[in-house]
């Protein structure tokens, strides 16, 4: 009778409430909101970080310098990011490259095999992003240096807390992304240490001066 009306009939060990949750979540990632974009994910201190940047700046070699301090990846060049119940961005890598990178010079690496089944990761939270630009010494003045603004850019309608790094020689742009994280998870546990300076100098300044 189900299948003449095309009506879906499901059987299950589970009990009621179980099965009602472990379907919820399988619709939820079946029908969700999808996107495939060009970057590398990479889980640094916990928090799920998507590099950007036109071909050639560097992404992958960062990524990789990432997985040597010990940082997890979960996709390079093509990642599949999906929409979740609460406006969470999930995101993975495609089945067929899964676990691999691409790098200039080098080929194709078997990351797992390289630096092991810690190293690697499913999927992942995408809570912060970072576009790498190629600028010259002169452009360096354009990039914030206090960090008292912010951006964000939207993926699937959600916006992701975004940072511009200029890719310059001589830059660790490992390092300056594992300080953009934990910084970053500072950020969501609602401390502002550019405000608080910030705030700190302006309270400072508006004190009288001591009389001589």
């Amino acid at each position: 009778a189900c299948a003449k009306a095309g009506i879906p009939l499901l059987v299950t060990s589970f009990d009621t409430s179980t099965f009602i949750r472990e379907l919820t979540i399988y619709l939820d990632d079946q029908l969700a909101a999808i996107a495939y974009v060009h970057g590398v994910l990479v889980n640094v201190y916990g928090l799920g970080v998507l590099i950007q940047g036109d071909s050639g700046v560097g992404k992958s070699e960062c990524a990789l310098e990432l997985l040597k301090r010990g940082h997890i990846l979960i996709a390079d060049d093509v990642v599949e990011v999906k929409r979740r119940i609460g406006y969470m961005l999930v995101g993975n890598s495609p089945k067929n490259i899964k676990h691999y990178m691409e790098v200039r010079g080098l080929g194709i690496i078997d990351v797992e095999l390289l630096f092991g089944v810690g190293s690697i990761m499913d999927q992942s939270l995408i809570e912060m992003h970072v576009h790498l630009e190629s600028v010259t010494s002169v452009a360096l003045g354009n990039y914030d240096r206090t960090g008292l603004s912010s951006s964000e850019v939207p993926i699937l309608e959600v916006p992701v807390p975004s940072l511009r790094l200029p890719v310059t020689p001589g830059r660790n742009l490992a390092v300056l992304i594992e300080v953009a994280a934990l910084n970053q998870r500072l950020k969501n546990q609602g401390y502002f240490v550019a405000k608080k300076l910030n705030e700190s100098l302006i309270r400072e300044m508006g004190k009288k001066p001591p009389k001589v």
